[in-house]
């Protein structure tokens, strides 16, 4: 058996910098730090974190007055903000500068008069921390087309969701342009997103079965594993080599391997090991050098040793 390695993988900018925001807070205010939802979505990333004095919590009213919390890299609504200033909490904002990003570009829209319409999963954390921001309509490309709210005669703007994916997101556009053919559309899927998926399509191509590394509630790893499917292989979302069934193998000589944007690649060795195979073969563009700054008060605390690390 041969094992195919698809670059890029793991952790992208956006995971790092959220990542590095909880380690540094734990460091300079000491333990408890709160987070707020998962500071990215895999539960060995936020078991890590936790051993070391994190505490993820769902809802801001359940976090002790005056803490110190991080809010996730997702991003998160107004009303997060709010009840945060009325318990006195110290907040650290660790959302992506690319969901950022969507989040003024929802503002702008509406305060011009536009109507906003954001394609995305209905229930994911981006996509509630998004919908707060602006009054908009929500395009779940896995429902039926939304019959309300949608104005006629008004300009409407389309932004997306950053972790979706490019094929299918490309066709909900199109339906909504067929209703509004001079809507201005952003192309708001990250660049990790869209680099991870191209590598997951290529690597379906040269091989027999494709696992994902990732955790089931990751949106980013649901869509390469949709990838790779969609390219006629069978592919497994998996959180690492424990849940590996040996039966998918049998007769297999090609296995291709990635992984989402918030996986330790410690994870994929993990796997990697576990199949033991004759050789790996690395496919795909290349790692990625994008970085992010840290929120000012960090910018000068020193990162612990021991930290969560992609490697």
């Amino acid at each position: 058996m041969d094992v195919y390695l698809a670059s890029p993988r793991g952790f992208c900018a956006g995971v790092v910098r959220a990542v590095d925001i909880v380690e540094l807070a734990l460091a300079k205010f000491g333990p408890p730090v709160y987070v707020k939802h998962q500071i990215v979505h895999n539960p060995h990333v936020v078991a890590d974190l936790e051993a070391k004095g994190a505490r993820t919590i769902e809802h801001v009213e359940d976090i002790p007055h005056g803490a110190v919390v991080v809010f996730s890299a997702h991003g998160s609504p107004p009303s997060d903000y709010d009840a945060a200033r009325k318990q006195n909490l110290h907040v650290i904002d660790a959302t992506c500068p690319l969901v950022t990003r969507v989040h003024n570009e929802a503002k702008k829209y509406a305060r011009e008069g536009k109507q906003v319409i954001l394609v995305g999963h209905r229930g994911h954390q981006e996509v509630i921390g998004t919908t707060g921001q602006a009054p908009m309509t929500l395009f779940d490309e896995r429902e039926e087309f939304p019959s309300d709210g949608w104005k006629q005669g008004v300009e409407v703007a389309v932004l997306t969701q950053t972790t979706l994916s490019v094929r299918d997101t490309a066709k909900a556009v199109s339906e909504i342009q067929k209703r509004y053919p001079a809507a201005i559309v952003r192309n708001d899927i990250c660049y990790a997103t869209t680099n991870r998926q191209e590598a997951a399509q290529e690597l379906a191509k040269l091989t027999q079965i494709v696992l994902v590394i990732g955790a089931q509630n990751s949106s980013n790893c649901n869509r390469l594993r949709e990838v790779a499917i969609a390219e006629g292989v069978p592919a497994y979302l998996i959180n690492g080599p424990d849940e590996m069934n040996m039966e998918w193998f049998k007769g297999v000589k090609r296995v291709g391997i990635t992984s989402g944007a918030s996986t330790p690649e410690k994870l994929v060795q993990a796997v990697v090991k576990a199949l033991g195979p004759a050789s790996v073969i690395h496919i795909g563009g290349g790692e990625e050098n994008i970085t992010f700054t840290l929120p000012r008060e960090l910018r000068d605390s020193q990162k612990p040793a021991n930290t969560v690390s992609g490697d």
